[in-house]
């Protein structure tokens, strides 16, 4: 597996880097997975790929100093601050479940599952509770895409395929502002949905996640 070590970039960054990488895969045809961790500065909100954007207050995000992106996986939209966020882009066609997109998400996202287990936080794949179409922010909503710690939601994930190549987005949420979601969102941060590293275990570090998921460790 190819790394990239993690690193902070805008969002516009962050997104021309995964959009750029993708093309590379498809071009070279590489065999095997590439797998990206970045931050985020300033913080930024991005939407989904096919997401409307109307509930958006722009002027609100210039006054906080957040950007607004695009990104080219789907779902919802996402605050990316105080968050590692992972991209992970393969070949479908040697992922067991590759042409099958629930399949796809839990072969890659059993990787996550395996090493956040060393840390005694043990993981399991969302979907259990029904969506609500009026929900903008993504971490409200549960998924099969997405992984759960006790119930509540931990880490989102979104794909984009192209080529017969898969690139699947991650946030982990290390830590949130609900005051801060609510008023971008203008929706109810129901905090018995979403949890974060922070809550789960405040011993844990934003390094030791990143260190969590460095190539020694993964397979």
């Amino acid at each position: 597996m190819k790394f990239i070590p993690y690193e902070v970039n805008t969002g516009s960054k962050n997104m021309q880097l995964d959009d750029a990488l993708l093309d590379l895969a498809i071009k070279k045809q590489f065999t095997e997975p590439v797998f990206r961790l970045y931050g985020w500065s300033p913080a930024c909100v991005s939407l989904g790929r096919n997401q409307k954007d109307d509930f958006i207050d722009y002027a609100l995000l210039h006054k906080k100093n957040i950007d607004a992106i695009r990104r080219l996986t789907g779902g919802r939209a996402l605050l990316h601050d105080d968050e590692i966020t992972y991209s992970y882009i393969t070949p479908a066609a040697i992922l067991p479940h590759g042409e099958n997109v629930n399949g796809s998400y839990k072969d890659i996202s059993q990787i996550l599952i395996d090493r956040f287990a060393t840390l005694g936080i043990e993981l399991e794949f969302g979907g259990t509770k029904k969506s609500s179409h009026n929900v903008d922010y993504c971490m409200l909503v549960s998924t099969g895409a997405d992984l759960c710690y006790k119930g509540k939601k931990l880490i989102g994930s979104a794909q984009f395929r192209k080529g017969g190549y898969i690139l699947q987005h991650g946030s982990i949420l290390y830590d949130y502002n609900k005051e801060l979601l609510t008023e971008i969102f203008k929706e109810d941060i129901n905090t018995d949905s979403i949890t974060s590293i922070k809550e789960i275990n405040p011993e844990i570090s934003r390094d030791d996640i990143i260190k969590l998921l460095t190539p020694c460790n993964i397979s």
